[in-house]
């Protein structure tokens, strides 16, 4: 997500789409994952933010949620904790009167493991996700969805039809 707002990032793209309509804000942290950005939501966005004016507010995680523990611990969340940790953020958002219609989840999107592999080799490192396992965080994410009654953009499943990753 940190790169949303750079040349035709899809953050860029939404916000010219939208221009004079609404303002488009990026809250995205680069790096993170879902344990640490629920401890900085409410520093993000909180009552005073000027909620009743919230259009949408969309939550993407779950790219380095998925990282695979034995290699990558530090951003690595445990599949339950990452589906709990969702739902903590719309619980979070419900509080501050952002209801369930105003908030979209993204599931990760899939990954590229050869692409990927050559990036982490680059840095001195080993692969340290696999799609399928990025796969499973995603199917966690349309499942909070639908428990919290919220919509979902399926980037992992859409992404990959007629054998686009």
């Amino acid at each position: 997500i940190q790169f949303s707002f750079q040349d035709n990032g899809w953050g860029v793209l939404l916000a010219q789409k939208l221009v004079r309509k609404c303002d488009v804000l990026n809250r995205g942290l680069s790096g993170y994952n879902t344990r640490w950005a629920n401890i900085v939501l409410p520093r993000l966005i909180s009552k005073s933010s000027n909620v009743e004016n919230t259009i949408t507010v969309t939550i993407f995680f779950g790219a380095n949620d998925s990282a695979l523990k034995d290699v990558n611990s530090n951003q690595h969340i445990p599949l339950k904790e990452y589906a709990d940790n969702l739902k903590s953020m719309i619980q979070y958002l419900k509080s501050i009167d952002i209801t369930e219609d105003k908030i979209i989840l993204i599931t990760p999107p899939p990954l590229y493991e050869p692409a990927w592999e050559k990036e982490c080799i680059a840095k001195g490192d080993k692969l340290n996700r696999f799609n399928s396992t990025t796969g499973e965080y995603a199917k966690a994410c349309v499942q909070v969805a639908r428990d919290c009654g919220t919509e979902v953009l399926d980037l992992w499943t859409l992404m990959q039809k007629n054998n686009q990753v």
